[in-house]
């Protein structure tokens, strides 16, 4: 029989009453913490299976009595919104993101990590110190680029923001720094070009951060409303956010309240499995990215 893992408080810490205060304390502010952010979720499903009376009934119910899941299909066909188009469009948003950042910053990252680039110590604090940069001052000089550019209405309107993310970079710098050059020269005698070095060696080495910075891409793209209701003039490319906040959230039309909490339920409940799912592989990869090796 394997001994019992001792924690950091062992039984013999638990005796005195300071730390089991201490400990008491911890525990009941992890319990409310665990309320105050479960709460708004389990709200708005509860109050997507109402009914229209329950729903505005007053004192306000948090357990519906009946759960009326046709809430969900009128949701789908009932009113006429096109979730499906929105859906696509925010896939499609997705795609681009990932593409975009990854293969442009992730070169950018290996070259400043790995290859001798002039003034590489300056180059780097210059797009390190853009992290100091509150993002609401750079809307309104990103629109006046795009729109110059003829982007407005497009989905380059995301992917060329998308490929100047400096946090992106300093996650995939540091941990292309670990990789050891003598794997890279060892390449390069072989006749490995660069970008073939970047491809075949530093991208598999750095499965871990990349598989990060896909979800933490996909957690921007899915809930992006703000640029994308600036940038975006028709209907038909918004994406899911967007389409919600225009269509669901602050519009006139007689949609009921219980189908819109479905709607929010089903637009929140994709990013909170996703990130349930793959939480621990989230945390290797931010781990990891701060370790040189």
């Amino acid at each position: 029989m394997k001994p019992a893992e001792r924690g950091i408080i062992s039984g013999y810490d638990m005796k005195k009453g300071s730390v089991k205060f201490g400990y008491t304390l911890m525990v009941l502010v992890m319990i409310v913490i665990a309320i105050t952010t479960l709460y708004p979720f389990f709200n708005t499903f509860f109050g997507s299976l109402k009914t229209r009376e329950e729903f505005f009934a007053f004192p306000p119910t948090f357990f519906p009595k009946n759960w009326i899941w046709t809430n969900y299909k009128d949701a789908w066909s009932g009113f006429d919104l096109p979730l499906l188009t929105f859906l696509k469009n925010t896939v499609f948003i997705y795609v681009g993101n990932v593409v975009c950042s990854l293969l442009l910053i992730g070169l950018a990252a290996y070259a400043l990590s790995h290859l001798r680039v002039p003034f590489k110590r300056v180059v780097t604090l210059f797009f390190f110190s853009t992290l100091l940069i509150p993002p609401a001052t750079y809307i309104v000089p990103n629109f006046l680029n795009l729109q110059s550019l003829g982007m407005i209405n497009t989905y380059w309107a995301f992917w060329l923001p998308a490929a100047a993310n400096a946090y992106f970079m300093l996650l995939l710098k540091n941990f292309f720094d670990g990789i050891h050059k003598e794997i890279l020269e060892a390449a390069r005698i072989d006749g490995a070009s660069e970008f073939s070095s970047f491809i075949r060696i530093a991208v598999p080495l750095s499965m871990p951060i990349i598989g990060t910075l896909l979800m933490l891409t996909f957690s921007t793209t899915w809930n992006e409303f703000y640029w994308s209701s600036i940038v975006m003039t028709e209907k038909e490319m918004y994406p899911l956010a967007t389409g919600i906040y225009r269509y669901v959230i602050y519009s006139t039309s007689v949609i009921p309240w219980s189908v819109r909490f479905a709607i929010l339920t089903m637009a929140m409940a994709p990013p909170i499995v996703f990130f349930l799912i793959f939480q621990k592989f989230i945390i290797r990869g931010l781990s990891v990215s701060g370790v040189k090796g």
